[in-house]
């Protein structure tokens, strides 16, 4: 198997072939570099651990990792110390110190030979997961993995060593790390890492692919001038959350470039997506990828009907799925079905077509009311396309009578909950429109814009 980052691309090397924080690097620097790096590594290192700043030091220590056949662990560079301890006790990696880091930057020898690849299904990389349900587990994701995604995802999206790919997305998740440094290098086009993902920071950066997810998108629209800017691109990508129809229209209006949508986890990485020289759809995800392969299932696990309708729990398999939770066999094995098909947790409605829009989580989206099954995404949708409503975030709550209410929690202005619940059942079915509307001032986010729906039901 090539090498998941070949020192080479067969291409002149850049000297901004990685540009972090407004510091360039040319592959030949970037790979000397991450040679100084792991050099610093002990020789029976089990794994390392990286403060996965938006930082040269980042990218240099998981390329040192990756080439050496050493398991990279990044860390949420705000993670807390009860946080980092478990990261590191459950990992068994050690955290290299920035001091390490920082001289290995300074001494940036080249010409040093690459080792030997690892083994395909060696462990690249272990993420953890944001511990929504207790602590994080380790996800271990291998070299095969990771590789047959990216070549995936550049097939999907037409990516070529020609584009200059921009993103501010941090470096401890699929989105940042994987898509938007891993993908870039495996691919030979450059990559601009913008530290923050300001519209100013992209409007200025000149690149072909955009990546970014639905608040930074919802940020570039209400900055015109900055969104005109983009209109030079060829692909702006969204994902890690659905984008607001109301954006996703927005997006297209100003740049005159209709924005791909994508789906995936940290266990699967992208699944699903619109590819750059097919149909995208608002509220849409798209097609399987290349090596994937989803089904929907009911409550008591038959298939669901492909109608474009019926909502059923998402399971998938391929070629990029994880090698399981690291020390946890018992969540592994949980979260596979008798067939082999992995449970995302997720529902969703597929097309006859085969198009996907995704709910939700099974436990937070999916509403049971009255008998029915609503997807708070449609509902979210609904309040949306209201010209007041900036935010819109729709929980079951328990109801004696009903099993759940649907409640919306709605960041508004100059309106009214009973006339936010009258204008969705102008689109809606009634049995779909919220009980009721708490208008708040801002809603609860994690550092990749999802809101976060229990602190909504615990506050």
């Amino acid at each position: 198997m090539t090498p998941l980052v070949p020192e080479s691309v067969g291409l002149p090397d850049r000297r901004d072939a990685v540009v972090v924080d407004g510091t360039p690097m040319s592959r030949e620097e970037l790979f000397g570099t991450a040679a100084a790096v792991a050099a610093r590594f002990d020789a029976d290192e089990a794994a390392v651990a990286v403060r996965a700043t938006p930082s040269p030091g980042t990218v240099a220590t998981v390329l040192a990792g990756l080439t050496r056949g050493v398991p990279v662990v990044p860390v949420p560079p705000d993670a807390g110390p009860r946080e980092v301890d478990h990261i590191l006790g459950d990992s068994g990696a050690r955290l290299l110190a920035d001091e390490e880091i920082d001289a290995a930057l300074a001494s940036r020898p080249s010409g040093v030979p690459a080792p030997a690849a690892p083994a395909p299904d060696a462990t690249a990389l272990i993420l953890y997961t944001s511990g929504t349900t207790g602590p994080p587990k380790g996800v271990q994701l291998s070299h095969a993995a990771l590789a047959a995604d990216l070549d995936a995802l550049a097939d999907a999206w037409a990516w070529t060593p020609d584009d200059v790919l921009v993103h501010g997305l941090p470096l401890f998740h699929v989105h940042g790390l994987v898509l938007g440094v891993l993908g870039a290098l495996r691919v030979g086009s450059r990559v601009v890492h913008t530290r923050r993902p300001t519209p100013e920071a992209y409007a200025k950066a000149g690149g072909s692919v955009y990546f970014g997810v639905p608040t930074v998108w919802s940020r570039v629209t209400d900055d015109p001038e900055a969104a005109r800017a983009l209109a030079g691109a060829r692909l702006l990508v969204s994902g890690s959350a659905p984008l607001p129809v109301p954006v996703f229209d927005r997006l297209a209006g100003l740049t005159g470039l209709v924005p791909v949508e994508r789906y995936g986890m940290t266990e699967t990485l992208i699944t699903v997506s619109a590819r750059a020289d097919g149909d995208k759809r608002a509220g849409w995800v798209g097609l399987p990828v290349d090596g994937v392969e989803t089904r929907l299932t009911g409550e008591d696990g038959t298939p669901a009907p492909r109608d474009g309708e019926t909502v059923g729990e998402l399971q998938v398999r391929g070629r990029m799925l994880f090698d399981g939770y690291l020390n946890r066999p018992d969540a592994t094995a949980e979260s596979f079905t008798a067939d082999g098909w992995f449970r995302t947790g997720d529902v969703a409605v597929i097309g006859a077509d085969g198009w996907h829009r995704i709910v939700g989580r099974a436990s937070t989206d999916l509403i049971k009311s009255g008998g029915y099954r609503v997807g708070a995404g449609e509902v979210e949708g609904a309040l949306l396309a209201h010209p007041a409503v900036r935010e819109a975030a729709v929980v079951g709550v328990p109801h004696d009578d009903l099993g759940q209410e649907i409640v919306a929690f709605v960041v508004a202005d100059g309106v009214t909950g009973h006339e936010l619940t009258a204008f969705v059942a102008e689109s809606l079915s009634v049995h779909k429109r919220p009980r009721r509307v708490v208008l708040r001032g801002e809603l609860p986010r994690n550092a990749m814009g999802k809101v976060q729906k229990k602190q909504l039901t615990e506050g």
